[in-house]
C-alpha cells in the first residue's frame, strides 16, 4: 500500500503490456484504485492518470488513443484518497522531466469522448450541413458517421489482437459522440 511519503518511483515499477498475449487487458487492475502510467511502443511516456478503477480507464484510453497505449505501469491503493493519488501522479510527471502529452495539449483526446464531428469526411460534412436536412437526418449522418469511426477503432484493436469486448454507449452516437459504456 502506498502511503503519502512512500511514492513510488515509476523507474521502479515494471512494465505491463497493455494487451496480453491471450488479447486481454490488465484484469489484476480490475476494481483497483490507482494511479497509472501509459506508454506508447517505444516506452515514451504518453499518460499519468488516476482512478477508482484503473481497468476500466485504461479500456476507455485505449479506444481513444489506440496508437499510444502500448505499456502501462501502474500503483494501487487501498483507500481511496485524492491528495495521496494526485501526489503520484505529480511525482511521476516530474519524474519524467517533461509534462506527457496527454497531460498537456491533448488531454482532452484521452479524457473526454471521442467527438466524431472532427472526424467527418468531406462527403459526410456535406451531407450534415444540406441546408434539406432536418435535425433527424442531420442525427442519422452523425450516427453513421459515429459507427464509421467505432468499426475504425475496433479493426485497429483486432489487429493488435485485443480480446475484450468492447461496447459504446449507444445513446451518444446521436450527439456525435464515442464512449464505453
Amino acid at each position: 500500500m502506498t502511503t503519502e511519503t512512500n511514492i513510488p518511483a515509476l523507474a521502479s515499477l515494471e512494465y505491463i503490456p497493455f494487451i496480453d498475449d491471450n488479447g486481454q487487458l490488465p484484469e489484476e487492475l480490475q476494481g483497483k484504485i490507482g494511479v497509472y502510467a501509459i506508454f506508447d511502443q517505444e516506452k515514451v511516456l504518453q499518460f499519468v492518470g488516476y482512478s477508482r478503477d484503473v481497468y476500466l480507464s485504461l479500456k476507455q484510453h485505449l479506444v481513444r488513443q489506440p496508437q499510444y497505449c502500448y505499456w502501462v505501469k501502474a500503483q494501487t491503493i487501498e483507500r481511496p484518497s485524492r491528495t495521496v493519488l494526485e501526489n503520484i501522479e505529480h511525482a511521476w510527471i516530474a519524474e519524467n522531466g517533461s509534462v506527457p502529452p496527454g497531460n498537456a495539449d491533448s488531454k482532452d483526446k484521452w479524457t473526454q469522448p471521442i467527438d466524431v464531428k472532427v472526424v467527418m469526411t468531406a462527403e459526410e460534412q456535406a451531407n450534415y450541413h444540406n441546408p434539406v436536412n432536418d435535425e433527424m437526418a442531420q442525427t442519422k449522418i452523425i450516427k453513421n458517421v459515429a459507427r464509421r469511426v467505432e468499426a475504425e477503432i475496433i479493426a485497429v484493436l483486432e489487429v493488435r489482437g485485443l480480446q475484450t469486448q468492447i461496447r459504446f454507449n449507444p445513446k451518444l452516437k446521436e450527439n456525435g459522440l464515442l464512449d464505453l459504456k
